[in-house]
């Protein structure tokens, strides 16, 4: 079981679990066409952002296979929540699970994505000892994509139209990690600054 100690900190945020009066930022992120293009499902009407908000609420802790942990990347400096991530545990068997995160309009490109992935991965890898980390994206979208490289991630997959999402036959990109790289990278991240 990991129920991490919160706030989770990172060089500029702090990561939150979901509270009862974030509905505001789910809005800012999931009822937005241009923040959703590339995921599963279109804009959020309030029902559903609401009842969204009651999932993320309870994901907190791993405390089984099939749950996840969502949390909100808080900037430090300003308190302005920047977007959220999520760890999400696939296999106990396999010891694996997957990462995502969502970042807000007005805070893409300044890193936060990476930021707050890189905590995930370290919860991942360094507190509940899995084996392999996953992420994936559809194929369109370039700025995830990069994301999950900068994280180390190695592409294994590009499946060509894999999926029908939204209308339309959509191309996706598997990423993943193991324990011993993240370790290997930390290490020679070490090595560097010493």
């Amino acid at each position: 079981m990991l129920e991490p100690t919160y706030p989770l900190r990172t060089q500029r945020l702090d990561l939150r679990p979901y509270e009862s009066g974030d509905l505001d930022h789910l809005r800012a992120m999931y009822a937005r066409e241009d923040v959703v293009r590339y995921l599963y499902w279109g804009p959020m009407d309030e029902d559903q952002l609401r009842e969204q908000l009651a999932k993320k609420i309870r994901r907190r802790a791993l405390g089984e296979e099939g749950d996840g942990l969502n949390v909100l990347g808080v900037e430090r400096e300003s308190g302005e929540v920047v977007g959220e991530a999520l760890l999400f545990w696939a296999s106990r068997e396999h010891r694996t699970a997957e990462i995502g995160f969502v970042v807000k309009p007005g805070f893409q490109g300044r890193g936060y994505a990476t930021e707050m992935g890189a905590e995930m991965l370290r919860l991942g890898f360094d507190e509940c000892d899995l084996h392999r980390v996953t992420g994936q994206c559809d194929a369109r979208n370039a700025a995830s994509a990069a994301v999950l490289e900068r994280l180390g991630m190695r592409r294994e997959a590009h499946l060509v139209e894999n999926e029908f999402v939204k209308g339309e036959w959509c191309s996706g990109l598997n990423y993943a990690l193991l324990s011993r790289e993240w370790a290997a990278a930390r290490a020679a991240a070490g090595s560097v600054r010493s």
